[in-house]
């Protein structure tokens, strides 16, 4: 059947970004932020908080591959904690979106694009319906992809931190082929991560990429891409292989 569309994932296969979510900087800073909410917590505390909220919601979810909402993680950080009077923050998302992109931006170190992204997606984007599936928040994911110029390419953007669950999850991939109106057989996968990315989408029948990159899991006992790059240029080979 005809190739109509490619979905890929993001971190590690577009965008080449480094984080430390350990790196003792966040904390302390939000810790000082805090202390204007009225809530007085050293970098510790807000540290240990923040992940028995982030364990707790993953938990809660009973999901196979369960994942966390940054915002809801500050949003319930924030009812716990925040002064009685100052509660009604709470009915809004902002100071908890505000504290989640906060949390981001410090834990940052690099975001960047992978050599000849653009120049690929460019040749791509005329030929084939393109969408993204990645692991990770929403108010993260689509701020960095405007950042680096990719907002513009995919649709949609199925991102794991919006349905409780990651990959290879099935149920992700589906939402983008159910967005896309296309079969799987019809879709190209391309990720960097073989047991998230290549066995997620392969067990749905797509054709899948594995980029090696300098990110995800290289190896998987039983799991074996369709056609494997070194560098996002060599996609261009990799699709012309799925057109004989």
């Amino acid at each position: 059947m005809k190739i109509q569309g490619i979905i890929f994932d993001i971190n590690g296969t577009l965008i080449d970004i480094l984080t430390n979510e350990g790196h003792e900087e966040i904390y302390r800073a939000i810790s000082h932020f805090l202390t204007y909410r009225g809530i007085y917590m050293n970098r510790w505390e807000v540290k240990d908080a923040y992940f028995r909220i982030m364990d707790s919601q993953r938990t809660a979810g009973g999901e196979k591959y369960p994942e966390f909402d940054a915002v809801g993680v500050w949003r319930e950080f924030l009812r716990r904690y925040l002064p009685e009077s100052d509660q009604p923050l709470i009915s809004s998302d902002t100071e908890a979106r505000f504290l989640a992109e906060m949390y981001r931006g410090i834990s940052r170190f690099r975001l960047t694009l992978y050599p000849d992204v653009n120049a690929v997606l460019d040749e791509l984007c005329p030929c084939y319906k393109m969408a993204a599936v990645s692991d990770g928040q929403s108010a993260w994911a689509m701020p960095e992809l405007r950042a680096v110029g990719l907002a513009s390419y995919f649709d949609p953007v199925i991102v794991s931190g919006d349905y409780g669950f990651r990959k290879p999850d099935p149920r992700l991939f589906e939402a983008a082929l159910t967005d896309m109106a296309l079969k799987p057989e019809q879709v190209i996968f391309v990720g960097n991560d073989m047991y998230r990315d290549v066995f997620g989408a392969g067990c749905l029948g797509m054709k899948t990429v594995f980029f090696s990159s300098n990110q995800g899991r290289k190896q998987m006992d039983g799991v074996s891409p369709d056609y494997i790059i070194h560098r996002f240029a060599e996609l261009r080979q990799a699709i012309d292989f799925f057109r004989r």
